[in-house]
């Protein structure tokens, strides 16, 4: 119980430093209008003539991919900076304990910019009878690629104090990610690697379990992959937090 009011205690303290400063709001505002930009302009949603979001989730890989970092570069580089790093890991809590109060409340405010996009799914409501079950499956899996973005930026934060260093690498390894099983990629892969190479490189990437929740299959591989990738990104910035106290 002790830990889990530990954890609440550095979620709630980080959850009122984004909004103590007006980035919060303009990242939300940002998220809305890219979001809305490439799903009716780009997406081409009314030219579809489907009742689906599927233009709407088809882009959040890509949104991501900036906008997470955006979000997670803060969260261990401006503690190395500020030099309260030290500070934070010296008090009656355990580094994991931090870790993760500092990841929730950065997914909750994704999650949070995430759910002000309601006014899509009133739009596609009004305008024909969509499958809900569809597009609470996309959804799901939007915040759990949100999460396994974030928990990318947490440990990249955790390897310098400059914030823009993070930022980069955060978004280098999370393009990464996205190249591994994005179709013109794989198609130039299949054109020399045997089938099992380039099936094992797609299963790397994010695209290729996410593409499932937009079609709303909800398979627990999928779900499973991106929680070991959070998993795996987390306790890497536990080991390297280590490092930078034994140091």
């Amino acid at each position: 119980m002790n830990a889990l009011n530990n954890i609440k205690s550095i979620a709630k303290r980080e959850l009122t430093g984004y909004f103590a400063s007006p980035v919060a709001y303009v990242f939300i505002v940002i998220f809305l209008l890219l979001t809305g930009f490439f799903t009716f302009m780009v997406g081409g949603f009314f030219e579809r003539g489907d009742a689906s979001l599927m233009a709407f989730f088809l882009w959040h890989p890509w949104l991501y991919l900036f906008l997470v970092p955006a979000v997670g570069m803060r969260l261990w580089s401006e503690e190395r900076r500020l030099g309260t790093m030290e500070l934070l890991l010296t008090m009656p809590i355990t580094s994991w304990q931090a870790i993760v109060g500092k990841f929730l409340a950065s997914w909750l405010f994704l999650l949070l910019a995430l759910v002000l996009t309601f006014p899509v799914v009133v739009t596609v409501k009004y305008l024909g009878s969509p499958d809900m079950g569809v597009i609470i499956c996309g959804y799901v899996g939007s915040v759990l690629l949100a999460g396994g973005y974030l928990s990318i930026s947490c440990m990249t934060s955790s390897l310098t104090r400059n914030q823009v260093v993070s930022f980069i690498l955060s978004v280098v390894v999370c393009l990464f990610l996205i190249l591994a099983g994005w179709p013109p990629v794989t198609r130039m892969l299949e054109e020399w690697a045997p089938a099992w190479l380039v099936q094992s490189v797609a299963n790397f990437s994010v695209m290729t379990h996410f593409d499932a929740f937009q079609k709303g299959v909800l398979d627990s591989r999928d779900v499973l992959f991106f929680l070991l990738v959070i998993g795996f990104s987390l306790f890497s910035t536990s080991v390297i937090l280590r490092s930078h106290r034994a140091g």
